[in-house]
């Protein structure tokens, strides 16, 4: 083979691999974009519930945020979901259980995804500014170049690898995500902390005021995101 057969060989090959990492950059930012569609008729439909079925008390907020082109911010209740989309492609480790799949085996490029993650915070920790609260990963949606996804996550959220290649992304797929993300941090309750946890405090945060106490609040502190859905951390599944 010849130098130049060998440049446009190498020439191809970052084409193509680019070729198709801008394929699920465009999937994923497009899946992003149909959240937010639907988010926006979730907090119209919900204003028309709440004139509707009007009490004495003020209505449970339920309102979405744009927070840059990667970001979407969805508060409930006393809980916020960020939906934040990375805007680089990733490949699963050789060990996943997706490389496994005939779907993977029949096209290696397929295993390439865009990640949307979805994290669930309380919403007093950005009212009030407490820094130190942590966020919980309760899902994650990985989309490839043919626009077919699956979802890691907790209980609700958790589909089976072998869907991968099944179903792509579309508004059905959006409507059952967020469904089972709003179900399953609605049913996922603030515990109280281990009284080991915060039984000392400082006097610089004491002088706090309580809106910016560092006394660190999450609905379960110490716990990790299982991707494989095990019952190996307490977590009620």
């Amino acid at each position: 083979m010849t130098h130049q057969e060998n440049t446009d060989n190498l020439f191809q090959l970052m084409t193509t691999k680019s070729d198709m990492k801008q394929q699920v950059y465009r999937n994923t930012r497009a899946a992003l974009g149909l959240i937010k569609n639907r988010i926006l008729e979730l907090e119209q439909t919900y204003r028309l519930y709440s004139k509707k079925n009007k009490t004495e008390r003020d209505p449970t907020p339920f309102e979405w945020n744009s927070i840059g082109d990667f970001e979407i911010e969805l508060k409930f209740g006393g809980d916020v979901l960020l939906f934040l989309m990375h805007t680089n492609v990733f490949e699963f480790p050789r060990a996943h259980d997706v490389m496994r799949t005939d779907y993977v085996r029949d096209d290696r490029n397929r295993s390439y995804c865009g990640i949307i993650n979805i994290y669930n915070f309380l919403a007093d920790s950005f009212k009030y500014n407490r820094v130190n609260d942590t966020g919980y990963l309760i899902g994650r949606i990985f989309i490839n170049k043919e626009n077919h996804y699956f979802v890691e996550g907790k209980r609700e959220l958790g589909f089976l690898y072998n869907n991968f290649g099944k179903h792509q992304f579309a508004q059905e797929a959006v409507d059952s995500l967020l469904e089972a993300a709003i179900t399953y941090t609605i049913n996922f309750d603030l515990l109280t902390p281990d009284y080991d946890l915060v039984k000392e405090v400082s006097v610089y945060e004491m002088k706090n005021t309580m809106d910016t106490i560092s006394i660190r609040t999450a609905k379960r502190l110490g716990f990790k995101f299982q991707a494989d859905m095990k019952n190996t951390t307490g977590d009620p599944e």
